[in-house]
């Protein structure tokens, strides 16, 4: 299997590792997703219809308002939160909602180890709120006869 390490920094501390969900043109804020259940709502993005829960989330940023971690926040309260999160570049609304997740949480990576690039869907992926490594092992896809 391959396994590909990079490094960021880690701003939320433990350790967490699970499937990976994509999604590199982040979910909307304001009713993205279905905080009871972490279904992603928002009609254009990629994975509408995929659930946030127990994955580790991987985008590019928030996107939307500060009403962005109110609706992560509930995700939490109902148990429908993702273990860790991956943002390539941290901002104020992803600062605020990791603040209140508290899961393990790596951000800031130099452009040649873009998570949103690197990290597909499926893949394997254990994350270090410590030392801001990210380990992704590769899915293996079964190829049909």
């Amino acid at each position: 299997m391959e396994k590909i390490i990079i490094k960021g920094r880690g701003v939320i501390k433990g350790v967490a590792e699970g499937e990976a969900l994509v999604c590199p043109n982040s979910i909307a804020g304001w009713g993205g997703i279905d905080p009871a259940t972490g279904i992603i709502k928002e009609p254009l993005n990629i994975n509408k219809g995929k659930s946030i829960k127990d994955t580790i989330l991987v985008m590019s940023g928030s996107k939307g308002s500060n009403g962005w971690s109110c609706y992560f926040g509930a995700a939490r309260a109902a148990g429908s939160a993702p273990k860790g999160w991956i943002f390539t570049n941290i901002d104020s609304s992803s600062g605020v909602a990791s603040s209140i997740m508290q899961i393990p949480t790596v951000v800031n990576f130099d452009d040649s180890q873009n998570p949103c690039q690197l990290i597909e869907n499926g893949d394997w992926v254990k994350i270090d709120g410590d030392t801001g490594i990210v380990e992704i092992t590769k899915k293996q896809y079964k190829e049909k006869i």
